[in-house]
């Protein structure tokens, strides 16, 4: 009757740019990305699914192109979650928030647009938000 959530994120981290670390330059990555510093660029996932955990003190200036996104901290940008998207209750996100699956915490914070992919989206290489089928 009641089952594991399927949704939730990974907790596999791979890589983790630390506090006091600052990165300005698009990232792409594999596996999982944890950000606890502020990284001034895009963060895209390479080829194979992945998973970026934003935390608490954690800031992205850029556009964010994930399969399954964990955000507590600050985005300035849009955010592709081309899975799912978990926004905690410290999370503020300036930009447009595309999803397939989305939790949203009480005091999360979005001043953008909350579109849904649905189920039938092609994601291609451009932009997810094109990709919606009507």
């Amino acid at each position: 009757m009641f089952s594991k959530n399927r949704n939730k994120a990974p907790s596999r981290i791979d890589t983790l740019v630390g506090a006091d670390t600052r990165i300005d330059g698009d990232i792409h990555f594999t596996g999982g990305l944890r950000v606890d510093g502020s990284i001034r660029g895009n963060v895209t996932e390479s080829e194979t699914p992945s998973t970026l955990v934003l935390s608490e003190n954690g800031r992205i200036e850029g556009a964010i192109t994930v399969s399954q996104v964990v955000i507590n901290g600050t985005v300035t940008g849009p955010v592709h979650a081309l899975q799912f998207i978990e926004l905690q209750a410290k999370s503020r996100i300036t930009g447009d928030v595309s999803y397939k699956s989305l939790e949203m915490h009480t005091g999360a914070v979005v001043e953008g647009k909350l579109v849904y992919l649905g189920d039938n989206a092609k994601v291609s290489g451009a932009d997810p938000l094109l990709a919606v089928e009507d």
